[in-house]
């Protein structure tokens, strides 16, 4: 891969990574309702869920779960069922995040283990990936797979930033808010929205 190429790889990723799109609405949400350390740490758990497309997508697995119409659908519904279960727990909560801890005892391994689940079970990450990476994929020495691992660590290592920043800058009005406690059980259920609205948006997705 030439210099020329991982430049315009890089600027297409950051453009698509600052795109309005769910992910950003997610960690957006995370931020508002939990504060700034459930945000980042959301975030990077997102990130995280990179890898598991990059290597399906360098592996064929993502070439599969494309041409099959029934392990679409299994995935989709997962990712759908998972949102409305997130959206459930925030309704749940009675209390929110202040900016010491978290409302209900939930560790930063938790909030990660959020955002990865909600990156990797979603299958239209996992169709982006197929599709966008091979386009940057240039004949050589190395294999394609292992050029497509490589893309897609830049991809994570940038949005590690760019998530990093959102995340932050959202949390940083999240833990205002969350000093107000009635303002912030009204955030709560803003969340809850936010999470339902993207599952029932999943699981209305086509192929």
């Amino acid at each position: 891969m030439t210099a020329s190429t991982l430049i315009y790889f890089l600027g297409a990723s950051m453009a698509l990574t600052i795109a309005p799109g769910p992910d950003n609405t997610f960690i957006v949400a995370q931020g508002i309702s939990r504060g700034r350390k459930a945000a980042v740490v959301t975030a990077l758990g997102m990130c995280s869920g990179v890898s598991v497309h990059t290597t399906a997508a360098a592996l064929g697995i993502s070439a599969l779960l494309y041409s099959s119409a029934a392990a679409f659908t299994i995935l989709k519904y997962a990712g759908a069922a998972y949102l409305l279960f997130l959206a459930y727990k925030a309704l749940k909560e009675q209390q929110v995040l202040l900016p010491q801890g978290t409302a209900d005892g939930q560790s930063p391994w938790v909030m990660f283990r959020r955002g990865f689940i909600m990156n990797v079970v979603n299958p239209k990450v996992a169709l982006f990936f197929l599709a966008f990476l091979p386009q940057f994929v240039s004949p050589g020495e190395e294999s394609a797979a292992l050029q497509m691992l490589l893309l897609g660590l830049l991809f994570m290592a940038q949005a590690v930033v760019l998530f990093g920043a959102i995340g932050w800058l959202s949390g940083s009005v999240g833990n205002l808010i969350l000093r107000r406690p009635r303002m912030a059980r009204w955030f709560g259920r803003l969340s809850a929205g936010i999470f339902a609205s993207l599952g029932i948006r999943l699981a209305l997705a086509e192929r």
